[in-house]
């Protein structure tokens, strides 16, 4: 590796430092999916023991970012095509009935949060940058959530976006897609919260994520030949990500 990134000792606990820089290079793609982490060239590039390596991996294995492969070791998780139909057929069938629950559960107060949303989003989401899409997509997903008051689907549709977050990520770095979007979000939000139409709002929830696969698709079939080749590399130096 010829890049060293010492992660700075500051008020975050060291180990949490090291997952967020190695979650944030796992999600620009400065490491590709597929490649191999190396203990020994992690803990050069971030200046930090094995043993921290060794937890911020097992951290990140727990988000689905990282697979353990036998006789291997780490590796940067890769999704199949097979695989990310099948996800984001499950994520649609989730976040429909979050729309659907939102409408028949949600308290005033979710309402009002929701509708709070709704005045942000040209702002924040539309014009905004990456780190306030981010934010706005994680405020409006926990609206959501907590509106429709199911720890069950709370806790599997958390598992599902873990292993989607990527494409996530670029989603939010596509204009065009960012467009697209934000009309299917303030669609969403009219029907959860404005409207209070509950068949409105399954449907609105659904058609954003298929719409969001065919996204998946098509970036995974831009980066396929990358998933080959770099499942056969060790990892490569990675840019920094922290200040």
């Amino acid at each position: 590796m010829t890049d060293v990134r010492r992660i700075e000792r500051v008020a975050a606990p060291l180990r949490k430092q090291v997952v967020r820089a190695l979650r944030e290079d796992i999600l620009n793609g400065q490491l590709a999916p597929g490649q191999r982490l190396i203990e020994a060239s992690l803990c050069a590039t971030y200046g930090v023991s094995r043993t921290v390596i060794r937890e911020a991996l097992r951290q990140l294995e727990s988000e689905s970012l990282i697979r353990v492969i036998p006789a291997q070791g780490p590796a940067v998780a890769v999704l199949t095509e097979a695989e990310i139909r099948a996800l984001y057929v499950v994520r649609a069938t989730l976040e429909g009935l979050a729309g659907r629950l939102f409408v028949e559960s949600a308290d005033d107060a979710a309402v009002a949060r929701m509708i709070s949303l709704l005045h942000e989003l040209d702002e924040r989401y539309l014009h905004g940058t990456l780190a306030t899409r981010e934010d706005f997509k994680a405020r409006f997903y926990a609206t959501l959530l907590e509106g429709a008051g199911n720890m069950v689907l709370t806790d599997a549709l958390s598992r599902v976006h873990a292993r989607v977050t990527i494409f996530q990520r670029i989603a939010f770095v596509d204009e065009g897609r960012v467009r697209l979007s934000s009309e299917e979000l303030r669609k969403i939000i009219d029907s959860c919260a404005v409207r209070r139409d509950a068949a409105a709002a399954q449907a609105a929830c659904e058609n954003h994520i298929r719409v969001a696969a065919e996204l998946a698709l098509l970036e995974y079939e831009r980066r396929a030949p990358g998933f080959r080749l770099a499942q056969q590399k060790p990892i490569a130096a990675a840019r920094s990500t922290l200040p």
